[in-house]
């Protein structure tokens, strides 16, 4: 199994593991360090593995922040 993701698979871990512990501003700190994390490791695999892996990456990541993806797409239909 490639290391990119191997990488892909522990953030996906901790994402869970941190969303277990409570938090005081709604784990909005916890997601900007995840997404920071995160975009790096989803370029890896996808350089790695292919366009392919890389999607299905996106969408697992996409499916663990569904909050932040929720607000960019109201900010982004508001503008329209």
């Amino acid at each position: 199994m490639p290391i990119s993701l191997i990488l892909a698979f522990l953030w996906a871990i901790l994402a869970n593991v941190i969303a277990m512990f409570p938090s005081r501003d709604r784990h909005w700190t916890n997601a900007y360090l995840l997404i920071a994390i995160g975009v790096p490791i989803l370029g890896f695999v996808t350089y790695q593995t292919g366009p392919v892996a890389g999607l299905l990456c996106l969408v697992a990541a996409m499916s663990v922040l569904r909050w932040p993806m929720i607000r960019l797409w109201r900010l982004v239909s508001r503008r329209r």
